[in-house]
């Protein structure tokens, strides 16, 4: 362990898990596979490098080649091994050919890898600011963290929405059309809450520009926020730089000093290369 026991040190080669489990939740797949050799359990905001071990690196399109990086929604241990899931949606090859796997079919995985979450500071209440498939390792935080977390979610529309019912107890949930809760972006809720009670701490994933409102509406309360982020990454380890982002101390990469970062350490959340 390094980074204050923040960080899992994976085995450096990819392994073969089973899925067990593959289920539609509106516009989300959310696909299960059983992990009995990986490093124990993960923490949440923490992230795997995915590859079907069925079709991967070529047939249609020659694509794709490199994994995909996906943070775990769910991590449960079992007498063979961690249950791993993780929520995915189909915009590309790579997402297509992972949402089509069945149970029995073959995942490649790598990890866990990262930096995630840590708990809140001095007893603040958690706040889970989740936006689309950034829902994922909020869920994990929430099933892992029973205090009593708030949980606000935003969608694009009824069936990215249907994303929320992953989550135990009632989450406030708004959406791009209305056509779930209210016409909102999901830093509205969020300022009301804050400014209800400002001894708060937020954990945030979602697109960059969701988080970008997030980082800044923290700063203007001065409440703290820990942004779950987004970058390309091909390796995983740190070695490629493909995921490289700037701080106000100067770029780290986020596949081994995030994905979780400190939002007082950054000028924005948009940066180049940071997905959609």
């Amino acid at each position: 362990m390094s980074g204050g026991e923040r960080r899992t040190l994976a085995p450096p080669e990819r392994r073969r898990t089973e899925i067990t489990a593959n289920e539609k939740i509106g516009a989300y797949s959310l696909i299960t596979s059983r992990d009995p050799d990986g490093p124990g359990e993960p923490r949440p905001g923490q992230f795997y490098m995915l590859a079907s071990a069925e079709r991967w690196g070529g047939g249609e399109g020659e694509r794709p080649y490199l994994p995909r990086a996906f943070s775990y929604a769910r991590a449960r241990p079992g007498p063979d091994g961690v249950e791993l899931s993780f929520l995915l949606e189909d915009v590309g090859p790579g997402t297509h050919r992972l949402g089509e796997l069945r149970p029995g079919d073959g995942l490649h995985v790598l990890g866990p890898l990262g930096i995630g979450f840590t708990p809140p500071p001095d007893g603040r209440r958690a706040v889970l600011c989740g936006g689309g498939i950034g829902a994922a390792p909020l869920l994990c935080w929430q099933e892992e963290h029973s205090g009593g977390a708030e949980v606000l979610v935003g969608f694009r529309s009824a069936a990215h929405a249907e994303g929320a019912s992953l989550f135990a107890g009632a989450p406030t949930v708004v959406t791009d059309d209305g056509s779930v809760g209210r016409q909102a972006l999901v830093t509205e809720p969020l300022r009301a809450t804050l400014e209800d009670d400002p001894r708060a701490a937020v954990y945030a994933c979602g697109p960059p520009a969701m988080l970008e409102g997030v980082r800044a509406l923290c700063a203007e309360l001065q409440v703290p926020a820990q942004l779950a982020m987004e970058s390309g990454m091909a390796c995983g380890f740190g070695a490629c730089f493909g995921c490289v982002v700037p701080t106000r101390e100067g770029f780290v990469r986020l596949c081994v000093d995030g994905p979780v970062l400190d939002a007082a350490r950054l000028e924005t959340a948009v940066t180049p290369g940071a997905g959609h």
